[in-house]
């Protein structure tokens, strides 16, 4: 019989889930430094030193936190790989967390590409071979009747209530940042959302869980793999992949009743199916589904507010439309055209040869949507050239990992009719890119407004140079999610990832100036001003919408709510306790 023993709580910080001062402790000489939320390493003072039994186990000088970063600053830049540098900042990490927070946040630039995308793919890859300590909350199948035993036993080690969990981004690993099926490993995933959480948000990271759910792998490779450390086994699938999703999901929705829960690469055939299952019952929220969608819409309206247009006037994205511009359903649709591996999505597609997804359903065209086209054979089906000539499109996406797909003919032809169209070439990585940026500039004479999925240097052309914006969702997910915390809102809904859509682009340069030239993004040293911003619209809109289980708050004091709640790594003090 498994029986769950309650631990001795070792520390306490308090009512403030963000910038208390003042923590209580039992823990004294090495199980005090062993704990990376309370070490702070040679800044322990020579009292605290005193009082905790530290004295002999630390250097006798005692370091600033500045002298620490300045420290971990030398040692980072004397490293080559990124990959050995995203391996010592896991070891800060696992150390010190106050000092692994405070550095990522003060060198967030040169950092993000390490303790995250493209660096933390690498890492996960090698996670078995890489793994040295655990971190995270680990959901395997052949031990799915313990999940809420499993999952409180996460809790129970950081000394907290389950009811003091503020996020958990769990992710089952099957579409792994672009990489696919990558088993236990992407635990790493769950694990870099969460710093960026944390940096770009202020989420605690003391009220952060992540959580990996074990379902096997179809990665041949790691099966074969005498080092790896997941369950060796076919992904689970149908039935039982269900009922262990619904039973962590239902421990989540009774035992953790304040977690924003956050969906994190999984496959396409269950990411958006999850999503819409478990939304009516919780705050939860798919970054691959709707942060894209978000990020993505706000780039949209940055540009088209840059150049005076409005969404109403272009051919895409049908419910922002029906919301905010008043159009119906029917009209938003006939804006909207969908290319994909056959070419235009059409009634007529054979099923053998092609699957339609629900999703797409609602896009397909008929025969008669395009009886008056020109195409030079009309016996095939159309492809993105004759649709480009003859719906002259706007705006135009690319998420096809198909590179080269926007080619030159097809772009000067959208160019020609359409004054300054709105490219994004949004595949990633790099190779997979459907046009490269200084290519549609110089297709387009300048006129075009480009943003990719990966980074670009700026361009120039005809002696002006253009900013380029990287369509990144750490601008906004951060900022939804804190929304929500702070508001406590019982569910995610459209009208508030609108509402984070509407601030983030209202951050926007381009938005700003009325110049396209400029970034539709802001610039990533401000990302906590825009997490503010975005986060205290979506709040708003909670309480707005009655999604708020606030009582008696104005508006007005969102604002302030949400900056009182963010959390930013500096030490606390601390006091020696005989108990909790």
């Amino acid at each position: 019989m498994n029986v769950l023993r309650q631990p001795k709580k070792l520390y306490d910080y308090g009512d403030s889930s963000s910038n208390c001062t003042l923590v209580n402790t039992t823990l004294v000489g090495q199980e005090l430094l062993d704990r990376p939320l309370l070490n702070k390493g040679s800044a322990f003072s020579k009292e605290e030193r005193n009082v905790f039994s530290l004295t002999s186990l630390l250097p006798y000088q005692v370091d600033t936190l500045e002298q620490q970063l300045a420290r971990v600053g030398e040692q980072y830049d004397s490293i080559d790989s990124p990959i050995h540098k995203n391996n010592f900042l896991q070891s800060i990490h696992d150390q010190n967390e106050v000092l692994f927070f405070r550095f990522v946040s003060e060198n967030l630039t040169k950092v993000l590409p390490v303790v995250y995308t493209p660096t933390e793919g690498e890492y996960i890859e090698k996670y078995s071979h890489l793994f040295r300590r655990p971190r995270g909350v680990f959901l395997n199948f052949p031990e799915k009747d313990n999940i809420q035993k499993m999952m409180i036993e996460g809790v129970l080690q950081k000394s907290l209530a389950a009811s003091d969990v503020d996020l958990i981004v769990v992710t089952d690993s099957e579409e792994i940042l672009g990489i696919g099926d990558q088993g236990v490993g992407g635990c790493g995933i769950s694990i870099a959302k969460l710093v960026l959480y944390t940096v770009m948000a202020g989420i605690h990271p003391g009220r952060v869980l992540p959580v990996v759910l074990d379902v096997g792998t179809n990665n041949q490779a790691l099966l074969d793999d005498p080092l790896y450390l997941g369950w060796c086994h076919k992904r689970v699938r149908g039935q039982e992949y269900e009922e262990f999703v619904d039973t962590f999901v239902q421990t989540v929705h009774s035992k953790f009743p304040n977690a924003f829960l956050h969906w994190e690469d999984f496959g396409f055939d269950n990411a958006r199916r999850l999503l819409e299952k478990y939304r009516p019952q919780m705050a939860t929220f798919n970054d691959d589904v709707q942060g894209t969608g978000a990020i993505t819409l706000a780039l949209l309206l940055a540009a088209l507010y840059s150049k005076g247009e409005s969404l109403a006037d272009q051919r895409i994205i049908r419910s922002y439309m029906v919301l905010k511009d008043g159009l119906t359903d029917t009209d938003a649709l006939d804006r909207i055209w969908c290319i994909d591996k056959p070419g235009l999505l059409m009634d007529d597609i054979a099923a053998d040869s092609y699957t339609v997804s629900e999703m797409q359903q609602l896009y397909i065209k008929s025969q008669r949507d395009i009886q008056h086209w020109a195409i030079d054979d009309d016996k095939r089906q159309p492809q993105l050239l004759d649709v480009v000539r003859n719906v002259k499109p706007t705006i135009l996406i690319g998420v096809s990992t198909k590179g080269g797909a926007f080619s030159e003919k097809i772009i000067r032809t959208m160019a020609s009719n359409c004054d300054a169209p709105i490219i994004f070439p949004l595949s990633n990585p790099t190779r997979l890119a459907e046009a490269i940026p200084s290519d549609l500039l110089h297709w387009t004479d300048g006129k075009a407004i480009v943003a990719t999925g990966s980074p670009f240097d700026p361009v120039t052309y005809n002696s002006k140079m253009y900013e380029l914006t990287e369509c990144n969702n750490v601008f906004v997910y951060p900022g939804i999610g804190l929304g929500c915390i702070v508001s406590k809102a019982n569910h995610c809904t459209d009208d508030m990832i609108f509402a984070a859509a509407d601030a983030l682009c209202h951050c926007s340069p381009a938005f700003q100036t009325k110049d396209v030239t400029k970034s539709l993004l802001p610039d990533l040293r401000d990302i906590r001003k825009v997490c503010v911003k975005v986060a205290t619209a979506v709040a708003k809109k909670a309480l707005a919408s009655g999604e708020s289980r606030l009582d008696q708050v104005r508006p007005e004091d969102m604002e302030s709510m949400v900056e009182d709640y963010m959390w930013y790594p500096r030490y606390p003090e601390y006091k020696l306790v005989d108990s909790l």
